[in-house]
Formats: structure tokens, sequence, C-alpha cells
């Protein structure tokens, strides 16, 4: 019995350091133009290294662009919004162990962002039909998690591309490029409840019928359905163009987190009013925004910038401007624990892309690990394998 316990306890420091040596977290980075998913581990130093690449997609001879990522609330699945089909994009549902799809749903044309309830019981999807007649108005996909059912196509704005449930899992928020206004939508009854005005909107050269001329000469989009949802008096500045690509909450649920891509700015809303708290000046193109976990700071990328703001949510002021190691910048994560955010950044031609470390400490880039193929949508799932 002795010598038992003896052996016995030689085994913990090995099965100590094994645990300790397993990850928290990992860090997932879908590529749209290479069909793939990459799964990273942190490392000492706040370096991160590739654990495993995750081939999706359905059509060998085409790109199928996956474009966004997220985690299921139960760490247990990921989503990923795949933008090319025939004809319409998908929203796919992979088991977060072991990599295999649980389910695919056919949403719309080209959808781009997805968020799940608290309860993992419904994903919602943003389609922004880049392609299609302007102006027009662009539907919000809602599918069963569970079944990966489509329940529905709701009838939203013109071209809706950031889209984020709240923390109680009472509202869900839908920026809309085009129509540069924010829907606010109840997901109890799948109705637009309010809608508000970021910006004047985009203005379509006379005669285009698509947007960026993609559209046949003299080319009419179809008329436009009956807007749902009241309209809150706007408080924005509508002699210019917003053009809100991505939307967060904080999390006390108290504000909404505006990215204007055209207006190069963020703006601060109050859920209760939808009435705009400040407009805070940032860098050219600001595209994604995502608050920390404790909610202390909001960090945008400033995607014609090379650059991402970090900003203060007490005083909103820019605290700083942290230059990326690429041009194109796209989204944000952050580790759990809040002392790094994982910056996503597109590749430019055979030039791969990277995911930069920030030490929000020293507000420094003090790693980066190259990503190929136009790495996009970022996240985290804190259980890992």
């Amino acid at each position: 019995m002795r010598r038992f316990i003896v052996a016995l306890l030689g085994l913990l420091p090995a099965a100590t350091l094994a645990a300790q040596d397993r990850p928290a977290y990992l860090v997932g980075v879908v590529s749209e133009s290479g069909d793939i998913v990459t799964w990273l581990k942190p490392v000492a130093g706040g370096k991160l290294e590739v654990q495993r690449v995750v081939p999706v997609g359905i059509m060998p001879a085409d790109i199928d662009g996956p474009h966004n990522i997220t985690v299921a609330p139960d760490q247990k699945s990921y989503y990923i919004t795949i933008a090319h089909g025939v004809p319409f994009g998908t929203l796919w549902r992979l088991d977060a162990a072991t990599d295999t799809v649980i389910g695919r749903a056919q949403v719309e044309l080209f959808p781009t962002t997805v968020t799940v309830s608290p309860d993992g019981e419904w994903a919602f999807v943003a389609n922004s039909d880049f392609h299609g007649e302007r102006p027009r108005v662009n539907p919000v996909s809602i599918i069963h998690a569970p079944t990966m059912t489509k329940v529905t196509d709701l009838t939203a704005c013109d071209m809706p591309h950031g889209v984020k449930v709240n923390h109680a899992g009472t509202k869900v928020y839908v920026s809309c490029m085009h129509s540069d206004e924010i829907l606010e939508l109840d997901p109890g009854s799948f109705d637009i409840v309010r809608r508000v005005k970021l910006g004047m909107g985009h203005q379509m050269p006379a005669g285009s019928g698509g947007h960026a001329g993609h559209g046949p000469p003299g080319a009419s989009a179809p008329a436009a359905p009956p807007r749902k949802g009241e309209d809150v008096p706007p408080t924005a500045d509508l002699t210019k163009e917003c053009a809100a690509t991505y939307v967060s909450v904080s999390p006390d649920d108290s504000r909404i987190y505006v990215a204007c891509n055209y207006g190069n700015e963020l703006q601060v809303y109050d859920t209760g009013t939808l009435k705009l708290v400040k407009a805070v000046p940032l860098g050219a193109g600001s595209y994604n925004v995502e608050p920390s976990p404790d909610g202390s700071i909001v960090i945008v990328t400033n995607k014609k910038d090379q650059s991402v703001s970090i900003v203060d949510t007490k005083t909103l002021t820019e605290l700083a401007r942290v230059k990326t190691t690429k041009k194109i910048v796209h989204g944000v994560a952050y580790s759990p624990d809040g002392k790094y955010a994982y910056i996503s950044q597109e590749s430019i031609g055979a030039d791969p892309g990277a995911v930069d470390v920030i030490d929000l400490a020293t507000r420094t880039v003090v790693s980066t690990i190259p990503i190929p193929a136009q790495p996009t949508g970022i996240t985290i799932l804190r259980t890992v394998r």
C-alpha cells in the first residue's frame, strides 16, 4: 500500500503539468478565400500557434467563402456563415471537439455575420447581398439552432451587415449599411420593434441599378415592402453617411456600439431610448467593434487605416490608436481574462493575412502570426479538447 501511494504521488506532477500545458481557450479565424477555419492556441509571451486547420465548403471547384464565426453559448459547437452557394449562402454548425458538421441551414444571398441567443436556441444571420439591385430590402434569417431549421427570412433593411443579440436574450440589433439604420428585433415574436437612422444613407448614382455598378444599365430595384417597426426620431447627424458595418452590445446591455465604415466613427446609443450618446471620431474605414469582457474599453478596427482604436467607455474618448502589421484590418476578439486583443487582417494577393496580438496593458502589438487566404471573422472558444 505504501509503495502504491508513493507511486501515485509520483504521477501527480506529470498530470498537473499536462493540465497546465493545455490552453484554457483557443482563437478561431475563418479564411474567406481558402475555405478553412484555423484554430490557434495561446503560448508564452502572448504568442499564438496553429493547433489545427479545418476545411469547410461543398464546392471543390469554387470558393465557398466563410465570412464570420461565433461559438455557441455552451462552447460545444461553433457556427460559420458561408457566403456563396447554389444560389444562396448557408449557416454551418460544427462540433467544437471533433469539427464534424452537425447541420447546415440555407439562408439568403451573401450572409455576413451570425449571432446566437444566450440559451442556444436561435441563430440570427444578416444577409447583405452585395451584388443585388439597389436600393432593396434584404432579410435576416432566423434559424432554430438545435435542428438547424430556418424558421423565417425576416424582411429587414437595405444591406444588413451586423447582427448581435444582447446578453439577456431579450433584444437583437441589426446594423444596416445602405439604409443607414439600426433595427431592434424582438427574439420572442421575430418582429422588428424599433428602428433609428444613423446617417443619410447610401446615395446610388442615377441609373445604376446594382451595387458598385453590377446591375444592368437603367435597371430598377424592386418596390420596397412596407417598413416594419416604430421609427425612433434620429439624433445622429443625417447630413453624412455612416454605413454601419457592425454592432455590438455592452456587457450590461445598456448601450450599443456601431462602427461607421464611411463616417469613420463609433456611434454609441442608449438601448432604452435609441438616442445617440456620442459619436467618437476614429480612423478611416471603421469596421468591426467589440467591447472588452469587463466593458471598460471598446476596440474598433479601422479597415482603411491599418489600425485599431481603443476607446474608453466611461469618457467615450479614443485612448490609443494601435498600428497593425497588415493593411486591411477586419475583426477583433479578446482573451477571456481581457489581457489580450486578437485582430484579424485580410490578405492582399500572395501576401498572407495575419492575427495580431495586442497587449492591452501596454497597448502594443506583442506578436503576430500569418494566416493564409483572406482571414476575416474571429472568435474565442473557451473549452478545448
